[in-house]
């Protein structure tokens, strides 16, 4: 006998070690690639708007006034303290000559990527309090990369600070870079951790937990490795699309990609990994426990990989290229980390054999050990008390969901965007002080060279505006005659200086009637610049909010139709998960509001927050609902729910603890819209897991019984 099973089990073996072994070749050659991924990030506002709007039409038109396809981005440096004559002519002196500052131990230099045509100005404010200056940088380089692969933008940002801390220091007064370029390098400085602390972190949570869950020093190591493989394979695809123009990454990307990569990979290793301990207790050979456990997972690991899949690539249709970028990319993590656990994870389990599990080998013993412990009591109780269980879990997510009015999400500006308080942030709330909040970052109006002065006259009383001026050929010299205004294709620009900080939401909702003034003046006006850009970016925000979530919506009801062969079901199922994500929404608001502070969220927080709850979430009902409809095949449908709950509760809840557990990790970046999106999602799987999918959503399929199967066959059972 024991010779039979060993030929039996050569060719199964054989198999399994030729799958590791391409996967080990898989990896070395992606793992490289997705080393890199950081340096083909893209994290500029602008990049990402839609080609029709205004704000983008607008910044195609201003590029022709420098003569190359670049747009001035200004780097602030506020100078504070008790200011005089002299002071205002050693910090001009000393800033003309910051553009021969290296950077980042490279030959490049800061003058290597000024803005064309563009000088470096400093001028007092009127208080006499401070200096503020300009340093113009090519806005169309700074997310171009140097010759050691670091992005521009922070190292010119961390040459600046290096340089002028000295000199303010012996001149008395204090120093912060800022404004556009010093907020975005230190958003870039954020984004950087993203590839090195982040990942670990979210590695060194999700192996704690599997050593708790598993209680075995070596088991553990099994699905982590395997989720690492899908993450460098995804990162990898990833790095190759976005350095061949296919697609752009940005920073808040990458970071989803790597925790929703190890999430998701260790929730289906879970799955696997539990369904083959149950099915070696009854099958001596591991082979044939393995199919066992193979047939009655990779439906549900393939409708739920394919549910997530699918919901993100919807995000196609959004008018933001880094929004309809995110699809993909997710889309990518998702179909790598199902191929990797349905390959890789079943061959290095057979590989290895029973003893990884140890100390706690499984044995062929029949013991059907699942059906004991606090998930049959659970179960039970359902099955005694089905109406109140619903009832009572019902009631609780409505009155959650009944906050969820309450929620701030139409935006924030990028002071806001961080959680603390980086110089750049500092920086621009003291310029507010001294200068107008759009003091070297001005709202930029292309007008007729022939309407300039009806323009200027229609803009004069625009709420916000503070300074109009025409865009000049040349730099002004003090006693000297102004240059002629810059006429382009016959077309100028107008610099308009808001009295709110550019990106600001205040400064937004300006922009809409500066457009209509500016319209009826010169039909062929446009409006952009920085204020008008996020405006766009919110707006395009708003939009998808409105279409992507129903098309979502429909194909997961779809999917869950054809996955369940029934109608009901799939409504109830995607009922209490659109449920859960709006109590989610009302604790977010509440914590958000009340606890940590906020002073909002970014537009695009519910959908996103949509995404990954729904599509997510829907997957521990997956989970739950293939298994009971497994066993009402076989002893009927409310004896199935019973057992399903009882034989996937300790799984389940273990895959929504690693989920929230790796979602939760977003919360340490020094990020208000990650560190919203990483709660959001980190509560919603937790409230799902322990809710939605062990109270609400069994109680309710009990009291229906068999009818939660229609139309198939299996109502009748």
């Amino acid at each position: 006998m024991s010779t039979i099973t060993t030929t039996k089990s050569r060719k199964p073996f054989a198999l399994a070690m030729l799958v590791v072994i391409a996967w080990f070749l898989i990896s070395g050659i992606f793992g490289p690639l997705f080393g890199k991924l950081s340096t083909v990030q893209d994290n500029n506002n602008s990049s990402f708007l839609p080609k029709g709007s205004e704000a983008s039409m607008a910044s195609e038109q201003i590029k022709t006034f420098s003569g190359k396809d670049s747009f001035n981005f200004p780097t602030l440096i506020l100078f504070e303290g008790k200011i005089s004559p002299e002071k205002l002519v050693a910090i001009n002196a000393h800033m003309q000559g910051v553009g021969d500052l290296t950077l980042s131990g490279t030959s490049a230099k800061i003058s290597d990527y000024l803005a064309p045509g563009q000088t470096i100005t400093v001028f007092p404010s009127q208080d006499g309090q401070a200096i503020l200056a300009n340093v113009p940088l090519d806005g169309g380089s700074i997310g171009k990369t140097l010759p050691n692969d670091k992005p521009v933008l922070p190292a010119v940002v961390e040459a600046l600070r290096t340089d002028i801390k000295p000199f303010a220091q012996a001149n008395g007064v204090t120093h912060y870079v800022t404004g556009p370029a010093g907020l975005l390098g230190d958003l870039f400085g954020a984004f950087g951790t993203l590839d090195s602390s982040l990942l670990l972190t979210t590695l060194g949570v999700v192996a704690i937990i599997l050593i708790v869950v598993y209680r075995s020093p070596v088991l553990w190591i099994i699905p982590l490795l395997s989720a690492l493989f899908a993450l460098s394979t995804a990162g990898g695809i990833v790095y190759l699309l976005a350095k061949n123009g296919v697609l752009k990454v940005d920073g808040q990307s990458q970071g989803i990609l790597s925790v929703l990569v190890i999430g998701a990979a260790t929730d289906y290793a879970l799955l696997l990994i539990a369904r083959y301990r149950e099915e070696l207790h009854h099958n001596e050979n591991r082979f044939d426990a393995m199919r066992a456990a193979y047939k009655g997972v990779w439906e549900p690991i393939l409708a739920s990989g394919s549910t997530v899949s699918i919901s993100l690539l919807i995000l196609l249709f959004s008018k933001l290229s880094n929004t309809a970028g995110l699809g993909p990319i997710g889309a990518i993590g998702i179909v790598s980390s199902m191929i990797t656990i349905l390959t890789l994870l079943p061959a290095l389990l057979l590989v290895f054999g029973r003893w990884i599990f140890w100390p706690r080998i499984p044995r062929n013993d029949g013991d059907d050990h699942v059906m004991s412990g606090p998930w049959s009591k659970v179960a039970a109780s359902i099955g005694n008390h089905p109406r109140r269980a619903w009832v009572s879990a019902g009631i609780v997510l409505l009155l959650f969901a009944a906050a969820s009015s309450t929620l701030k999400a139409d935006g924030i500006g990028t002071v806001d965007t961080f959680t603390g308080h980086p110089e750049s942030v500092v920086g621009q709330k003291l310029l507010l002080k001294h200068f107008p909040g759009g003091q070297g970052d001005p709202t930029q109006v292309v007008v007729s060279a022939d309407k300039i002065g009806i323009v200027t006259t229609a803009l004069k009383n625009a709420p916000g505006v503070s300074v109009i001026t025409p865009q000049l050929d040349g730099v002004p010299i003090p006693g000297q005659p102004l240059p002629p205004v810059k006429i382009v294709n016959n077309r100028a620009i107008l610099n308009l200086t808001l009295d709110k900080a550019p990106d600001s939401v205040d400064a937004g909702k300006d922009v809409p009637e500066i457009r209509r003034l500016a319209h009826a003046a010169d039909p062929s006006s446009l409006v952009g610049g920085t204020s008008a850009v996020y405006f766009d970016v919110r707006t395009a925000n708003s939009r998808d909010n409105h279409t992507i979530i129903p098309i979502i919506l429909l194909v997961i009801t779809l999917i869950l139709g054809l996955l369940l062969r029934s109608v009901i079901s799939a409504v109830v199922l995607l009922g209490t998960v659109v449920l859960s994500y709006f109590a989610t929404l009302g604790v977010c608001a509440l914590v958000f509001n009340h606890i940590f502070g906020f002073a909002g969220g970014d537009n695009s927080f519910p959908l996103f927050a949509f995404i990954f709850l729904v599509a997510l979430g829907i997957d521990y009902n997956i989970f739950l609902m293939t298994r009971v409809r497994e066993e009402s095949q076989k002893i009927g449908t409310r004896a199935g729910v019973i057992k399903g709950v009882t034989v996937t509760g300790s799984v389940i809840t273990s895959a929504g603890i690693v989920l929230a557990a790796t979602f939760a990790v977003l919360g340490l970046l020094p990020l208000v819209p990650l560190a919203e999106l990483g709660f959001a999602v980190a509560f919603g799987v937790l409230l799902d897991t322990i809710i939605v999918r062990s109270i609400l959503v069994p109680a309710i399929v009990h009291e229906i019984g068999p009818k939660i199967w229609w139309p198939s066959k299996l109502q009748d059972k």
